[in-house]
């Protein structure tokens, strides 16, 4: 059996009843870090009785099929991350699926999640949110990632690098818009936990100033807008983000004609008058 536990995001005693045990019985545990993994049992007063294999970014590819290995022998193999969830934007996935394939049981052990506390803390809508992870290093792409999400109603969570931090902001601000409310939870649980609330713009601002830890970010989803609050310019701008993000021009006005509740022809005729005033400027 496949056994993913999570372990704790900062707060030591946050660790689930059950890890401990299976830490201590385990044929195999496959940690992200060794070291980590060192510390998290001489916190709990315990020692592991198997075999501690090493299972990160660099090695998940080579080490998979060694563990599938051991599952179909009949060993109880334990899959660890440094904290939160296993394959949850950690190591895990590809383990899992080959595991999946071979017909091999998978369970957890539910744990701490840093998605999940940061959503709880934002003080955002949580009834419907989306996990959209870490966004791309590169300036162009990161942009890229965003406007495929612009008109996303949904709550969005992110996790990014401190070093980061005030790129993305200004990057969400200059697609999501300014105001936009969101909220950045650093080092939860931890002895710093802070959670800044704002709109994307003053928290663009307010990271320039640099910021440490583990950083979550909680974005608000787009707001629901009826035909009377959208003028013609921010149609032809809904427009042109989704074309920017790859959709046809006939499928992005059908999008946003269906969003704003309005006639499609509406929509195009805003697009084209705008391209015609575009093509009269010398």
């Amino acid at each position: 059996m496949l056994v993913l536990a999570g372990t704790p995001i900062g707060e030591i005693s946050d660790a689930p009843p059950r890890l401990a045990a299976e830490l201590e019985t385990a044929d195999v545990v496959a940690a992200e870090d060794t070291r980590r993994l060192r510390g998290l049992t001489r916190a709990l007063g315990i020692h592991t009785s198997g075999r501690v294999v090493s299972y990160f970014e660099g090695n998940e590819s080579a080490r998979t099929p060694e563990l599938v290995e051991a599952l179909e022998n009949g060993q109880r193999v334990l899959l660890v991350t440094d904290a939160g969830m296993p394959s949850v934007s950690d190591p895990g996935y590809r383990l899992v699926a080959a595991a999946v394939e071979k017909d091999i049981k998978v369970t957890a052990v539910p744990g701490p999640s840093a998605v999940l506390t940061a959503l709880a803390l934002s003080g955002l809508p949580v009834d419907r949110f989306c996990f959209e992870g870490f966004l791309p290093r590169k300036a162009g792409e990161r942009l890229g990632r965003l406007r495929e999400v612009a008109a996303e109603r949904r709550t969005l969570v992110y996790f990014e690098a401190p070093h980061r931090l005030d790129d993305t902001l200004a990057a969400m601000a200059e697609v999501f818009g300014a105001d936009r409310r969101a909220a950045v939870c650093r080092e939860l649980t931890k002895t710093y936990e802070e959670v800044k609330r704002g709109g994307l713009g003053e928290l663009a601002a307010w990271a320039a100033e640099g910021v440490r830890g583990e950083i979550t970010v909680v974005v608000e989803g787009a707001p629901e807008a009826g035909p009377a609050e959208l003028d013609a310019a921010e149609l032809v701008r809904r427009v042109r983000v989704r074309e920017e993000a790859g959709e046809r021009r006939k499928e992005a006005i059908a999008a946003v004609a269906a969003d704003a509740g309005l006639p499609k022809r509406e929509v195009f005729d805003a697009v084209v008058a705008a391209k015609n005033a575009e093509q009269k400027v010398p």
